[in-house]
């Protein structure tokens, strides 16, 4: 009875915890949406975090005021990528996700974009940005005006393309290979065997349709009852 007791007393205070949390992200959500006024294309709360989506020429001063605002404290970039939606325009979404290690709260921040279109970036405000921002152009094309550095990050040198790309081929353009004759590491268009790109998903069991394994003869024979003859008799 006691541990049914204390049972129930804990899942209170976690439901309770909980409401408390919902309300303060519902009350950080207003006081963004007063703070910001139109520099927000949207503002709302998905899955327990806060999602905001600006235009790229409000991108730093949101990011600014993230980090700096009391209310906020959004001073640790946890994460910077890139998202490919082909059969949109704009193309890329660019996103930055963000924690309040002083309020225990998480921002989602994001930014629609095209390739031609440079997005600014944020390594004056969040200096760890920079590897992140190498690793969106490397695998998806999109150029950070104010990186001190980008160059590729992932990819090795000469690579063509973007591999992240929902248009990106599976197999690649080239492939690298150590040449013995050469001495050196050369590079060559990849050739791929038709059969290696072909899958029939069966388990191995159900795959071996056209397989006799040892012993599978006997049940090919009709069953008579009969005891099989001793060598010799």
């Amino acid at each position: 009875m006691a541990e049914d007791n204390t049972t129930q007393a804990d899942d209170a205070v976690e439901a309770t915890a909980a409401t408390e949390a919902d309300d303060g992200l519902a009350e950080l959500l207003d006081y963004l949406r007063d703070s910001f006024g139109d520099k927000l294309t949207s503002a709302e709360i998905e899955k327990g975090e806060l999602v905001l989506i600006v235009e790229s020429r409000d991108l730093l001063g949101v990011i600014s005021f993230l980090r700096d605002d009391q209310n906020c404290l959004f001073n640790q970039l946890i994460d910077l990528c890139g998202v490919d939606y082909p059969d949109r325009d704009p193309r890329f979404e660019v996103v930055y996700n963000l924690l309040s290690m002083k309020h225990n709260h998480r921002i989602r921040v994001k930014l629609k974009t095209n390739d031609d279109v440079a997005v600014p970036s944020i390594v004056g405000i969040h200096p760890s940005a920079g590897w992140f921002e190498r690793e969106c152009w490397d695998l998806y094309g999109l150029f950070f005006d104010g990186n001190p550095d980008l160059r590729r990050i992932l990819t090795d040198y000469g690579f063509e393309g973007h591999p992240l790309r929902k248009d990106f081929p599976l197999t690649g353009f080239v492939e690298m290979r150590y040449d013995e004759e050469q001495k050196r590491v050369i590079y060559e268009p990849v050739k791929l065997t038709q059969d290696f790109r072909s899958f029939d998903f069966l388990s191995p069991w159900e795959g071996m349709t056209d397989v006799q394994l040892p012993g599978d003869e006997k049940a090919l024979k009709p069953f008579t009852g009969e005891k099989p003859q001793e060598k010799g008799a």
